[in-house]
């Protein structure tokens, strides 16, 4: 399971969708409102009332820019604007209870960004002050915070656990002094070991490193080196990202130099490096970038076919509506999903005037939602099966899939996937190209031509 062919590479490595949602956001509406999503709370509100919830609350401000980052961010050191931020979010959550009622329970919390941690102690305190009085925080839940390492000490880190967060990401990329310049985010190796080891003594649940190849001036020696050291810190969870370079898309990458980019073979045997790596260290690869140590929650929802996806990827928690509060954040309330204004001044504007900040999202037909039902049961449990969904959505699988079942057939041969009678199957191979498997059922995409703006698949 640690070998991905170069041939194969070359045939199924293509742009496509990291599928946290079917239909993907790009496929997000201007005509979808703040009207349409307050209809979406109501009705919740009253079919079920009861069902937990997840939160999803962006942070945008950062000090420094990150030269690879494509988050929606803010680039300031006025921390003053944090305390008018956290005004206007206790308005946007007013709002929203206020159709959905206030009190509802609530099993996992994420905290991202930008930099949750530009804010100050007491400030995140006083933001999980304000949403236990408008919400109930499960006991046992997953209550998780990105944190920049350039940013806390371990006092801050004991303020956190005493805030009631039990989950920490840390932003690592890479080790190498020079990558990290070429980046414009330098961090000591020896700042995160600290970290971590005081989140363990903290008694964290779960402690995740994000790591990305592709970077400027990574080299394989250099990132073999960095594998090292993040075997070394054996963090629970480990998220290893390919770089992909938009600057059309994305402004800050423009600072990045193309020349000192690694070439495709470098990248692949970066990718090889890391498999063998952090499989022969006893991480279980979980799925598209996701590794787990085999006692992680993570690790046991895969073996229990229990995992599940939403915006901020691989989840354990039951597929639950999920409430987004900030700039540009986007949540899923029924069979709708939204999008929040992407810029402060709309989104304070909008609540200016009394309004939810949502400015586009999606109603999702009935042929999407069977879509999503099989794209994220093959994203989630690499497998579908024909019965399953014809039972939930009274539909001839074969039938309606007829076209994607022939266009499925050249994964089959490649060995990435098998079909049978009454299944389809992603094979321990394919798991790494399973976003290929699921585009084949993703009707939007199979309509359009221009898949550039998408990162490749490995």
């Amino acid at each position: 399971m640690t070998r991905v062919l170069p041939e194969l590479l070359r045939r199924f490595d293509v742009p496509g969708p990291r599928y946290t949602s079917y239909p993907t956001a790009d496929r997000f509406v201007d005509a979808f409102s703040g009207d349409d999503y307050a209809r979406a709370l109501r009705l919740r509100r009253v079919a079920a009332p009861g069902l937990p919830l997840s939160l999803y609350v962006h942070i945008p401000f950062c000090e420094s820019l990150c030269y690879y980052c494509a988050c929606n961010k803010i680039i300031t050191k006025r921390h003053e604007k944090a305390a008018t931020y956290l005004e206007y979010l206790e308005r946007e959550v007013v709002l929203q209870t206020t159709e959905l009622g206030a009190g509802r329970t609530v099993s996992q919390l994420h905290l991202g960004g930008g930099s949750p941690t530009f804010l100050s102690d007491a400030e995140l305190a006083e933001l999980m002050a304000m949403l236990r009085r408008y919400f109930t925080l499960a006991p046992g839940g997953e209550y998780a915070i990105e944190v920049d390492p350039r940013t806390v000490d371990p006092a801050r880190l004991a303020a956190l656990a005493a805030m009631g967060f039990n989950r920490l990401s840390f932003g690592v990329q890479d080790f190498d002094i020079d990558v990290q310049r070429a980046v414009h985010r330098v961090q000591p190796a020896e700042k995160v070991f600290a970290l971590v080891e005081a989140s363990r003594m903290l008694g964290f649940e779960s402690v995740n490193t994000d790591l990305i190849y592709g970077l400027p001036r990574q080299t394989p020696t250099s990132f073999a080196r960095t594998l090292e050291q993040v075997v070394q810190l054996r963090p629970d969870r480990i998220a290893l990202y390919a770089y992909a370079h938009l600057p059309e898309r994305f402004k800050p990458q423009r600072r990045i130099l193309r020349a000192e980019l690694p070439g495709a073979a470098d990248k692949l045997a970066m990718l090889s490096q890391a498999l063998d790596a952090l499989i022969g260290a006893g991480y279980v690869y979980v799925g598209m970038d996701h590794f787990a140590l085999p006692n992680d929650t993570l690790a046991v929802a895969k073996r229990q076919g229990r995992l599940h996806r939403n915006f901020q990827g691989y989840s354990t928690q039951p597929d639950c509506d999920l409430i987004a509060l900030g700039v540009s954040a986007i949540g899923r309330m029924g069979a709708t999903y939204s999008q929040n204004a992407k810029t402060m001044e709309e989104y304070c504007d909008r609540l200016d005037q009394g309004q939810l900040p949502v400015v586009r999202g999606l109603a999702l037909t009935r042929d999407d939602l069977v879509r999503r039902a099989v794209i994220m049961a093959l994203m989630c449990q690499g497998e579908v099966q024909f019965e399953s969904i014809e039972l939930a959505y009274l539909v001839d699988f074969k039938a309606m899939f007829a076209h994607e079942l022939e266009a499925l057939q050249p994964l089959v041969q490649a060995g990435l996937a098998t079909v049978d009678a009454g299944s389809i199957q992603v094979s321990a191979n394919g798991w790494f190209f399973v976003r290929a498997v699921a585009m084949v059922f993703d009707r939007y995409l199979q309509a359009d031509q221009n898949r550039a703006r998408f990162s490749r698949i490995i």
